[in-house]
C-alpha cells in the first residue's frame, strides 16, 4: 500500500477518488475485457464508486468503452458527478419492463439493484426487487456477462467456532429479507443455466467507508455516548474500494452455472473491539449492554482472498479514517445498516 493510501480523505471529492482508485488487477481486467459495462442500480451506496472505478481503470488501460450507469437517481448530485467524468447516466425504473427493454445492450452487466430496509412494512416490494427483477434482467441481458450482488444473509446465523460460512454451505434463510435474497440467487442461477449466461454472484458482508457502514453506525453511537449492544458480537467488514475492485475483477471469472464467492474482509472483527477503538480516538467512555452471542452473521473469505488477494486497506485504517471524518463533521449517508438485527426485521 502506498503512503498516499494511508492519508485520510478530507472531503467528498477526496473520498470518492479514494474509493474509486483502481488497483493494478482492475486495470489488467479492463485491458483484457471486451465490451461496454452497464451498471444497474448505480445510484445507491455502491454504484457511483464502482462505475467511477470502471471508468478510471478503462481509461488507464487505454481501452475504449462506455460505462453506463442506470438508476432512478434520486440524488441528482451523484448523477452529475458521474456525468462529469464521462460515465453515461440513464434515469430509469428497472421494474418498468418497457424501460428495462429500452436500455442499451452491453457485454458486461453489474447488477446492484435490491431492497432491504422497509421489508417489514413493504414485503411485496422486497420480493419484487430481490426475486422478480433479477429474472427480467437475466432475460434481457442473457447474452452478457453478469456480476450480481447478493448478501451473506442467505446463510443465516453461524456458530463462531466454524469461522464463518463458506460458499458450499447450505443456505439457511430465516426471514422474508434473506428468503427473497435466496430467491434472487436461485432465479439468477436458473437463467444462467437456461441461457448459458456467464455469471458471478457476490455475497457481500459488509462494505464500509466513512459515510456508511457498520463502522459508522458504531462510531456514531460512541460519539453520542449511547450504549453499545454486543449481542451480535462479531462481523465481517471490507473497505468499499477493495470490494469494488474485487467485483470488477470477478468479470474475468464468470461462468454458467454461476461462480459464487463471499466478498468479505479477512478480519473477524468484534463489535466490542471496534467500539473501544473509536472510544480511544474520540476520548469517550463506552458502555456495553448484552452478551456476545455464540452465533453471528459471518462468512469466510478464503476463496475471495485466494482469487483476488487481500484487501489493500485494513479495517484499523478505515476506523481511523471514519473517526477523522466524523470529528470534522463531514456528511454521512445517514442510513444505519441494521447490523445488530438477528431476526431479519429491517
Amino acid at each position: 500500500m502506498s503512503s498516499k493510501q494511508h492519508v485520510p480523505p478530507t472531503d467528498i471529492p477526496e473520498l470518492e477518488e479514494l474509493i474509486s482508485r483502481p488497483t493494478d488487477a482492475v486495470i489488467s481486467t479492463m485491458l483484457h475485457l471486451s465490451g461496454d459495462i452497464l451498471v444497474l442500480g448505480a445510484g445507491g451506496k455502491i454504484g457511483p464508486s464502482i462505475a467511477r472505478m470502471a471508468k478510471r481503470a478503462s481509461d488507464q488501460a487505454e481501452t475504449a468503452r462506455r460505462i453506463i450507469a442506470v438508476s432512478r437517481f434520486s440524488d441528482s448530485a451523484s448523477r452529475k458527478r458521474l456525468d462529469a467524468i464521462g460515465v453515461d447516466t440513464i434515469q430509469a425504473d428497472l421494474l418498468d419492463t418497457d424501460q428495462l427493454a429500452g436500455l442499451p445492450d452491453a457485454e458486461n452487466v453489474l447488477y446492484l439493484a435490491g431492497h432491504k430496509f422497509g421489508v417489514t412494512n413493504n414485503p411485496s416490494l422486497t420480493w419484487a426487487m430481490n426475486s422478480y427483477l433479477p429474472g427480467t434482467v437475466m432475460q434481457r441481458y442473457r447474452d452478457s456477462r453478469v456480476v450480481a450482488y447478493s448478501t451473506g444473509c442467505v446463510y443465516g446465523l453461524s456458530d463462531l467456532t466454524h469461522g464463518g460460512a463458506v460458499e458450499s454451505d447450505p443456505l439457511n434463510p430465516t426471514d422474508e429479507y434473506s428468503m427473497s435474497c435466496v430467491g434472487r440467487e436461485r432465479i439468477i442461477e436458473y437463467f444462467s443455466r437456461v441461457h448459458n449466461t456467464p455469471t458471478s454472484i457476490l455475497r457481500l458482508n459488509y462494505a464500509v467507508e466513512p459515510r456508511y457502514g457498520v463502522l459508522v453506525d458504531i462510531a456514531k453511537m460512541v460519539l453520542a455516548e449511547h450504549p453499545i449492544d454486543v449481542t451480535m458480537g462479531h462481523c465481517n467488514v471490507i473497505w468499499q474500494g477493495d470490494a469494488n475492485a474485487m467485483a470488477l475483477c470477478s468479470l474475468a471469472h464468470v461462468s454458467s452455472p454461476p461462480f459464487v464467492v463471499n466478498l468479505v474482509g479477512p478480519e473477524l472483527v468484534t463489535v466490542r473491539g471496534i467500539a473501544e477503538s473509536f472510544a480511544k480516538l474520540f476520548d469517550k467512555q463506552v458502555r456495553f449492554v448484552g452478551t456476545e452471542s455464540p452465533s453471528c452473521l459471518l462468512t469466510n473469505g478464503q476463496r475471495c482472498h485466494e482469487m483476488f488477494g487481500y484487501p489493500q486497506v485494513p479495517v484499523q485504517t478505515v476506523i481511523q479514517w471514519t473517526a477523522d471524518w466524523l470529528l470534522r463533521g463531514e456528511p454521512t449517508h445517514d442510513k444505519p445498516t441494521g447490523f445488530q438485527v438477528r431476526d431479519g426485521q429491517y
